[in-house]
């Protein structure tokens, strides 16, 4: 086997050029790469987000790969084509039964993962929470000392390869059900209030100022967002639609002067 992962075999293999068992090598090298951090699915060049198709493609391949095989933990059966992940006590992770954390997703030391989930090709950042039934879906970027809280739902893309990924910067903190998925980046240290729902397409109107300013697929650094609705003209009458509301943000001076959930209680956010 090759000490390490070489991109063209795995896009000759993903492109049909050549066979999908002659890449075996590289993409079993690149998911044990992934696992162990080494590699990942979107890096921060410049300030902008950039995905890495070829890592992608490899965990596609993987899946062509694998056969399904019953894995048995202790009382829990499961069938399935990708094994869990394994050492996390040597890398300093926490893992509550029954959260799952997949072989191919990589976790900082103290990262916590609670009865949640975390697949294939995730990264998760050192002190980050993901809170009871909250989820991190495939290929996810969590930064550094997140909070997801219970029951949100990153979203996961695999296909098409160059997809960005749902994208939660550092220090941010996600409300109870909120749902991030398509693309979305919440910038570091923004703030979601309890069932926001975070789309592409979904309008984020910042409200702070004279006149409303409109963002899509990203959430500015330091935003205090909302669910909100809208009105919008039908041929059979008016009727609000979601969106979302930037009613607040977060600075250095009131986050020295106050805690996080003070400073929330006086927007009337709800977590």
């Amino acid at each position: 086997m090759t000490d390490s992962a070489d991109p063209n075999v795995i896009r000759a293999a993903f492109a049909g050029e050549i066979e999908t068992e002659a890449a075996r090598d590289d993409v079993e090298v690149a998911i044990a790469s992934l696992d162990r951090g080494e590699v990942r699915v979107a890096d921060k060049v410049d300030g902008e987000w950039v995905v890495n198709e070829w890592v992608k493609e490899a965990i596609l391949l993987y899946f062509r790969l694998r056969q399904m095989e019953t894995i048995e933990v202790g009382p829990y059966e499961y069938h399935d084509k990708i094994p869990l992940k394994s050492g996390l006590a040597e890398q300093g992770i926490r893992v509550v039964p029954p959260g799952t954390v997949r072989y191919g997703a990589f976790c900082e030391p103290g990262v916590i993962v609670m009865p949640g989930y975390v697949n294939i090709g995730a990264r998760v950042g050192a002190g980050t929470m993901v809170d009871t039934w909250a989820t991190v879906g495939s290929c996810a970027q969590i930064g550094r000392d997140v909070h997801l809280s219970g029951g949100v739902g990153i979203g996961g893309v695999l296909e098409p390869p160059g997809a960005r990924p749902v994208i939660i910067e550092d220090g941010a903190f996600i409300g109870s059900r909120s749902i991030v998925v398509e693309g979305t980046i919440v910038e570091e240290r923004a703030v979601l209030g309890a069932n926001t729902v975070l789309t592409a397409s979904t309008p984020i109107i910042d409200v702070t100022g004279p006149e409303p300013v409109e963002h899509r697929g990203r959430v500015p650094a330091g935003s205090v967002v909302v669910p909100g609705t809208r009105p919008k003209q039908f041929p059979s009458g008016s009727y609000d639609l979601t969106c979302a509301l930037i009613i607040g943000r977060r600075t250095a001076a009131t986050d020295e002067k106050t805690t996080l959930n003070e400073f929330l209680r006086e927007l009337d956010v709800q977590l």
